[in-house]
C-alpha cells in the first residue's frame, strides 16, 4: 500500500548489488571466472548477484539435454570412417518440421541401393530439437548433440549442416552421455551373445 511493495523489492536489489562488490572484496576480485566459483554463488551461503558472466563462464550441460542432431561413424583400425545410417529414410519421416533430406544412389554394377547415404542435410534453423530422429532410428546412428553454440550471420552457408559436418564418432557420443553409451552398448552385446547362442543351438 502506498508504495511500500515497491519500496521493498528495491530494497532487495539494493541489497544484492551492494552484497556483490562485498563479496567482490572478500573473493579479493576472483568472485568470477575461477574453478569453483560457479558452484559457490549458486550454492545455499551465496551473496549478491548470481548471474552467470557468459560466454566467460557457462552452466554444467545434464547428459539428456539436446541440441541438434548428429550421425554417428565407428573408426575403424586403419583410420576408416563407417557410418552407421543405412540411408533408411525413416528419420525425415518422422522429422515434425521436416528438416532432414537424403540422397540416395545406387550402385553402377549391381543396380542395388548403397547402404550409406550420398549426402545427409539438416537444417538446424529450422530443427525443433525434439529428437524424434535419434529416437526412431533403428541403427543407433542419429544421437542428439549437446553443441548449442552454433550461432552466425550466414543462415544458409553455416546453418544447413551436411554430412560431414553431421558426422562425429563414437567416442565423442561416449564423452557426452556416458549413462546412456554404457546402457546401449550392454543392450548390443546381450543381442549378440543371444544371437550367438541361437546360432550355436543350431
Amino acid at each position: 500500500m502506498y508504495g511500500l511493495g515497491l519500496i521493498k523489492g528495491l530494497g532487495v536489489t539494493l541489497k544484492h548489488f551492494i552484497e556483490s562488490y562485498l563479496d567482490d572484496i572478500r573473493w579479493l576480485g576472483r568472485r568470477y571466472y575461477r574453478e569453483g566459483a560457479l558452484a559457490e554463488r549458486q550454492g545455499p551461503n551465496a551473496r549478491g548477484v548470481f548471474t552467470i558472466q557468459y560466454p566467460e563462464e557457462k552452466l554444467p550441460i545434464p547428459e539428456e539435454f539436446r541440441y541438434i542432431p548428429f550421425l554417428v561413424y565407428e573408426e575403424g583400425e586403419d583410420g576408416d570412417r563407417e557410418l552407421r545410417c543405412t540411408s533408411c529414410g525413416i528419420c525425415p519421416k518422422v522429422c515434425p518440421p521436416q528438416c532432414i533430406w537424403i540422397t540416395r544412389s545406387n550402385d553402377p554394377k549391381t543396380g542395388r541401393p548403397i547402404p550409406t547415404p550420398t549426402n545427409f542435410f539438416i537444417d538446424i534453423d529450422v530443427c525443433m530439437n525434439c529428437g524424434l530422429c535419434a529416437e526412431f532410428c533403428p541403427f543407433d546412428a542419429i544421437k542428439m548433440d549437446h553443441d548449442y553454440e552454433l550461432a552466425s550471420y550466414d543462415r544458409f552457408t553455416d546453418h544447413i549442416f551436411n554430412k560431414e559436418r553431421l558426422s562425429k564418432p563414437l567416442s565423442y557420443y561416449q564423452a557426452i552421455r556416458p549413462t546412456n553409451f554404457a546402457f546401449e552398448e550392454a543392450e548390443r552385446a546381450e543381442k549378440e551373445a543371444a544371437k550367438e547362442a541361437k546360432r550355436k543351438a543350431r
